[in-house]
């Protein structure tokens, strides 16, 4: 399915809405015209967001790398799509709880990410603004305008708001799933393989992702993702133990990382996790009876570490994420093992 039919489906099914009255013509058109408006946002995701990107990197006094500015750009302009949509956003919803994390992740001032916003906002309407049904020569393109700066403030108070609820523990614990937040492990992580090699000693790093968490969210709504996601950092605690760093990686999984564990305990871990996450996380959908499965793809790199050697902390992860994606081409609900993990860096041998 394409990107835009997926976001589509995704800002179909969010969140509950509020229905006109049968003989409110007009609450029925505003209603009808959010929602054109709001597929016609996610359809052009990806130019909104490589448009707002063009610019934005150079807009302080700190540079920042394109990828990071993608990932923010593209959450913004789904937020500003489901705030058109619904007429409000939810302060406490896994999406703006995923823009929180990611401006930790840069330490990004309220000032840059309002420039991010108020830029995605008018990149918004100038791709709005050529739409054929609802463009600037169209009879209701102020009300659009109107409604998408609207969206645009109510997707900043949300953000504000959510800022608020979290103001000490934010950069440390993951208020949804109580785990560790991805600030703190990348943190630990570049200590912990510095030590590593100071001492010499093995450390296995463990990534879990939650299978097809978007379509389950776009199926049955964001709240059943988000408990999803709740009773996964639940579960996942009790496997590991109390030293073991355990931290909610992105929106749909969680890493963990352990020192002086041997290879195939970690892997045993992993596995387990998997095959009760499979028995135990999945539910029942009430509308038809159905069984929907919750499975996960997970990925176990597993590092022997000699006193000298040195980890590049991104690397691992990046490779981690990589062994995750081959789990999920190779059918999901499975654990790609990494062992003789190829990103060490040897000292060179003593001259004699």
């Amino acid at each position: 399915m394409p990107a835009a039919a997926r976001r589509a489906n995704m800002l179909n099914s969010h969140m509950d809405r509020d229905s006109a009255h049968p003989d409110d013509e007009e609450g029925q058109f505003q209603d009808d015209l959010r929602h054109r408006i709001s597929l016609a946002l996610l359809e052009r995701v990806d130019a909104i967001t490589a448009d707002t990107v063009a610019i934005f990197p150079y807009s302080g006094a700190e540079t920042l790398d394109s990828v990071y500015c993608v990932r923010l750009g593209q959450l913004l302009s789904q937020l500003l799509a489901i705030a058109v949509r619904d007429g409000r956003l939810d302060a406490r919803g896994g999406f703006v709880a995923d823009l929180h994390r990611i401006v930790l992740e840069r330490s990004l001032s309220i000032e840059r990410l309002f420039t991010f916003a108020y830029l995605t906002e008018r990149t918004a309407l100038d791709e709005l603004a050529l739409n054929d049904s609802i463009g600037a020569t169209s009879e209701p393109w102020p009300l659009v305008a109107q409604l998408v700066r609207r969206a645009s403030f109510d997707l900043l108070a949300a953000y504000t708001e959510r800022a608020q609820l979290e103001p000490s523990e934010t950069a440390i614990i993951d208020k949804l799933t109580t785990l560790h937040t991805r600030p703190l492990f990348d943190a630990v992580l570049a200590k912990e393989v510095e030590r590593a090699g100071r001492f010499g000693y093995a450390i296995s790093l463990i990534l879990f992702d939650v299978d097809r968490l978007s379509a389950i969210n776009q199926e049955h709504g964001y709240g059943v993702g988000d408990k999803i996601l709740e009773r996964l950092g639940i579960l996942i605690r009790q496997y590991f133990r109390q030293h073991d760093w355990v931290a909610r990686h992105s929106e749909d999984s969680i890493a963990v990382l352990l020192s002086r564990t041997d290879a195939e305990h970690a892997s045993s871990l992993a596995e387990r996790v998997r095959s009760t996450v499979a028995e135990r996380l999945g539910f029942t959908d009430h509308r038809s009876d159905r069984p929907v499965p919750v499975t996960l793809s997970a990925a176990v790199i597993n590092v022997q570490v000699a006193v000298g050697d040195v980890i590049d902390p991104e690397r691992l992860l990046a490779d981690a994420e990589a062994a995750v994606e081959r789990a999920k081409e190779q059918g999901r609900n499975r654990v790609e093992r990494v062992d003789g993990y190829s990103g060490v860096l040897r000292p060179p041998p003593a001259a004699s």
